[in-house]
């Protein structure tokens, strides 16, 4: 029996952050599927996460750990396709160092992902845009805040993630104002600034004074 510990240790310290370049996001939504795995695991077989080895992550297992998280937790197709790719990188990392294990690893590689219907996501219609941009008090600090986060949001069609993640140094409010932006898979692009965007951040900067992050958006601590 292969002690399963060492492997998953190996997996997310070494093998995605090192060897594949993955982001700590990246390596942090694959850690939460394996633990939610593997305190499944452990429940059915009785026994703890940590003695859990390679054998019992069988494909029967893995078939019930994924019928587990979407009649138990509620998660959709889509969340259940995500936890069973990670499952099958793993396996990737594994066949390379537990020859013995080809058999059921190759079984679990051939469970199937769940086809799903993708909904076409409503937009939101110009007149609802401003309503949203003037909903923030801009009497307010954090008012001014908001409005300059949503403006920016809506302008550059940011995830919440490169939202948060802007920095200071990269915003340039001088003539032809942009933004450089980092986003998913560390790529990075250069935006150009609506004048009113620019002008709701040159606000926001005015009032959010000295703080020692980098961060372009703080709260109030």
């Amino acid at each position: 029996m292969t002690k399963l510990a060492p492997l998953i240790t190996g997996f997310l310290r070494d093998y995605m952050p090192r060897q594949r370049g993955y982001s700590p996001e990246s390596c942090e939504t694959y850690a939460f599927s394996f633990k939610l795995l593997f305190d499944f695991a452990a429940k059915r077989l009785g026994t703890r996460p940590s003695r859990l080895t390679i054998e019992d992550l069988d494909a029967p297992l893995i078939v019930a750990f994924l019928a587990h998280i979407e009649q138990e937790r509620g998660n959709g197709a889509a969340t259940r396709n995500l936890r069973l790719a990670a499952i099958k990188t793993f396996m990737r990392y594994v066949e390379h160092r537990v020859p013995s294990a080809l058999e059921q690893i190759g079984r679990v590689h051939a469970i199937p992902v769940k086809r799903h219907d993708q909904k076409l996501i409503r937009h939101l219609t110009m007149e609802e845009v401003r309503a949203i941009l003037n909903a923030p008090d801009l009497a307010t600090r954090s008012g001014v805040r908001d409005r300059a986060m949503m403006h920016l949001c809506f302008a550059g069609g940011l995830r919440v993630s490169e939202l948060v993640g802007v920095l200071t140094e990269n915003l340039s409010l001088q003539h032809g104002a942009s933004v450089t932006i980092r986003g998913k898979g560390r790529k990075e692009r250069c935006l150009p600034l609506w004048k009113d965007t620019a002008r709701d951040l040159r606000a926001w900067l005015s009032v959010r004074g000295a703080v020692r992050v980098p961060e372009l958006f703080v709260n109030a601590r």
